[in-house]
């Protein structure tokens, strides 16, 4: 883990409140343009996703089998399906990223990342990898989840954060966000506590994660 990244203690036994949504965030289909060994191609994508509800404006969003109202998937080998539906990520993550954009030279860096800029639909605080594990429950709002897996990134992160090593960056980092399912529909929004209760306890969310081992570019 980067040593720069501040991380609670792992989440607890029993229905625990370990943390709060900040923003709910949802995206449509638009043009992404990519780049890769040296030529440009332009792909529809909803990586990236605004605010629809925050802490200022805790507007109540609907959550169904397959996902967020209102939030497209367009590639769902990647993204989407009962397994992938919806997809969380910590905010405790957010300035380990923007200091790397800062260090990759990216042109809009000094401005912090926004809500959604991970392609998240839940940006959350106190949801950590190191404290899930597949088959642990989320309540938030209305909403049960249960937790499936880590983010695979593809190339897409790339253009979504303005630099040709951010899918590397979160595979070394470990800080993947993780992929719910969801188990019982319902509404949420931005403020609802996290409340978690552990499954079988069998795989560690971490122990999926594909990690590379070379050093992190500089």
């Amino acid at each position: 883990m980067a040593e720069s990244d501040p991380r609670p203690n792992p989440a607890g036994t029993g229905g625990t409140a370990i943390g709060r949504v900040l923003a709910v965030n949802v995206g449509t289909a638009l043009p992404l343009v990519v780049a890769g060994a040296g030529t440009e191609a332009v792909v529809m994508s909803a990586i990236r996703k605004h605010p629809l509800s925050t802490l200022h404006h805790p507007i109540a969003v609907g959550v169904h089998r397959l996902g967020m109202a209102g939030d497209e998937q367009v590639d769902r080998t990647v993204h989407g399906g009962p397994d992938r539906a919806v997809y969380a990520y910590p905010i405790e993550h957010y300035t380990w990223w923007n200091t790397r954009r800062r260090e990759a030279g990216v042109e809009e860096a000094e401005r912090p990342l926004a809500f959604g800029a991970m392609g998240e639909n839940l940006t959350t605080q106190g949801l950590l990898e190191i404290g899930l594990w597949v088959g642990d429950h989320l309540q938030i709002g209305e909403v049960e989840f249960v937790v499936k897996a880590p983010r695979q990134p593809c190339y897409k992160l790339n253009a979504a954060l303005g630099y040709a090593h951010a899918v590397r960056d979160m595979q070394h980092s470990g800080f993947s966000g993780v992929y719910l399912a969801v188990l019982r529909p319902g509404v949420l929004r931005a403020g609802d506590s996290l409340i978690l209760t552990p499954g079988a306890r069998e795989i560690p969310v971490e122990s999926l994660i594909h990690r590379d081992d070379r050093p992190i570019p500089r």
